[in-house]
């Protein structure tokens, strides 16, 4: 079995983790310093968004230099530093990739920009005008306005799927491939563990650039988001050429026993499996339709199962990410939101795959609250009205005080009208039922419970309709075992078959659902409190979710 499978993913927001020089932006030292508290977390690996130098653009994700580290984030040495350390406790060290574009600072693109005859002009995506002199077709930025920037001095338009700042690499050149194998090896022989590709879906275009068929036509005040859904992306992302890079970047990663990540943010199951079937390609790719099932059990199970089915061993459930509302603000907020999340983080918790949480997740967060004037996301500077991403992206929460224990200097985002002295780490350690010891409590049962953290087998079991529960049975996958049972659970034995389930509670905070289990069991791991076992009966209150193990 590679050492992924089973495995607990934690995200870092490597600007908004830890401060440890003061200057308000988080940095790798400090991601090293607090790497003892994710292997006490329980988590196994540790994505870390992109640190490579970057006229910050996009807050990072406008790459100038492959191989570097920008000195406000470290250096290399503080790279190698932070692998040392992780490997020391056990965590392995996921990097993110940006291969879909560099910034246009890079020197690739400064050369390219020289003319036609530059060297370096086949690595970006050139096209000339369309008979009117406008963009070469009908393709949109994520951003905001055309994927299409004219260069005036050459007369050609180059392409962007993002930022004018971040023109696409062109996949079709072998060069590009071959200067990206040699990043990854390099990476590799650093010592990290495996890389996380970012918008692994959209490397490769239609080499013919047709129009994208329009979907449903917008007035001038749509926002970039609903502008870019309004098309069918036949033409600009998941096109077959994708897979034979990832085809050959396996073979590279199995050089070093490294690990492929994908974001490849497709919702159609069908579409998203393609990349990690055949055992050649990505070793998982996020299931990011977790993040847009809403609080209903129908639509939770259709969209898990679906997945499921498909490969649900190569799938990574995230609860949250950088780019997304949280999971306490999808489902509602406050104290109720946070324990919706909780149960949710649980059922993901119970699926073969790679459950993953995003930093403060185990706080019970929600999206900070900030005003406007502090836009700092690109996507609402430039867009203004149009939802930004910066709610999610506020600094983490170590100890109550001004900087919260992320800096001793001005953060360079707000933490959030929101936040407070509960909302820490400290306030929150040790402390019975708080949402860390909870999901610290979590992570230690389904590591205990080896049918959990292995590839078992599941099916689904009949119940009430506002109830999704599954089994996972394979008994002959052997145990860690367990230190302590949770406050009303008993020990888990870790080999035997376990009942995942999950309340998902309407307006009645106070139900409760019988949920009948295939055989007498124990309760070892709940959400919150209320939960309990009487033979072959689960009593679950209403928004929480329960590990039952059953008897022999």
């Amino acid at each position: 079995m590679s050492w992924w499978q089973g495995s607990v993913g934690y995200e870092i927001y490597v600007r908004s983790f830890a401060d440890s020089d003061g200057d308000g932006m988080g940095d790798l030292p400090g991601v090293r310093e607090r790497l003892p508290y994710l292997a006490d977390l329980g988590v196994d690996l540790v994505w870390i968004t992109p640190f490579y130098p970057s006229p910050q653009a996009d807050h990072g994700y406008d790459v100038s230099d492959y191989l570097g580290v920008e000195p406000t984030y470290g250096t290399v040495d503080d790279v190698t530093a932070l692998v040392e350390r992780a490997h020391e406790l056990g965590l392995r060290v996921v990097v993110d990739l940006v291969p879909n574009h560099s910034s246009s600072e890079h020197p690739w693109f400064r050369d390219a920009l020289r003319g036609r005859d530059a060297t370096h002009r086949d690595f970006y995506v050139w096209r000339d005008p369309a008979p009117d002199g406008g963009p070469p077709n009908n393709w949109v930025s994520n951003f905001g306005g055309p994927a299409w920037t004219l260069d005036e001095a050459s007369g050609q338009y180059y392409m962007h799927l993002f930022l004018p700042e971040q023109p696409d690499l062109n996949w079709a050149s072998d060069e590009v491939r071959a200067a990206f194998v040699d990043i990854l090896d390099t990476w590799f022989a650093r010592g990290v563990d495996g890389i996380r590709i970012d918008v692994a879906h959209s490397l490769v275009e239609d080499q013919q650039f047709r129009d994208n068929p329009v979907i449903v036509e917008l007035g001038d005040d749509a926002t970039p988001g609903e502008r870019f859904k309004s098309f069918d992306h036949r033409y600009d992302q998941d096109q077959d050429g994708v897979l034979d890079v990832y085809r050959e970047w396996h073979q590279v990663a199995a050089r070093h026993d490294a690990m492929l990540l994908g974001e490849v943010y497709l919702l159609e199951t069908d579409r998203l499996r393609r990349y990690v079937e055949g055992r050649d390609g990505l070793h998982l790719a996020f299931a990011f339709a977790t993040l847009h099932a809403a609080w209903d059990a129908k639509e939770i199970r259709t969209t898990l199962g679906e997945l499921v089915d498909a490969a649900g061993e190569h799938f990574a459930w995230p609860l949250g990410s950088h780019d997304d509302p949280r999971a306490a603000s999808r489902f509602g907020g406050g104290e109720r939101g946070a324990k919706r999340a909780r149960a949710y983080l649980t059922l993901l918790c119970g699926l073969p795959g790679v459950p993953f949480l995003y930093q403060g997740d185990e706080l019970g967060l929600d999206d900070g609250e900030l005003a406007d004037d502090t836009a700092q996301d690109p996507v609402a500077v430039r867009n203004p009205g149009a939802p930004g991403r910066d709610p999610v992206r506020t600094p983490m929460l170590w100890e109550p005080g001004d900087g919260f224990g992320f800096t001793t200097g001005t953060p360079w985002l707000p933490f959030g009208d929101n936040r407070g002295p509960q909302h820490t780490v400290a306030s929150q350690q040790g402390v019975p039922g708080s949402p860390l010891e909870r999901t610290r409590e979590l992570l230690r049962v389904r590591r205990s419970l080896g049918v959990l953290a292995q590839d078992a087998n599941w099916t689904w079991l009949d119940g009430a309709s506002d109830v999704v529960a599954i089994r996972r049975n394979d008994a002959d996958q052997p145990s860690d075992g367990a230190d302590q049972p949770s406050d009303g659970a008993d020990q888990p034995t870790g080999g035997a078959d376990v009942v995942v389930a999950v309340h998902v509670g309407g307006d009645d905070a106070d139900d409760v659902r019988e949920v009948p289990l295939p055989a007498p069991g124990r309760l070892v791991y709940a959400s919150d409190d209320g939960a309990r076992v009487e033979g072959d009966t689960l009593f679950l209150p209403a928004d929480v979710a329960a590990f039952v193990e059953l008897a022999p």
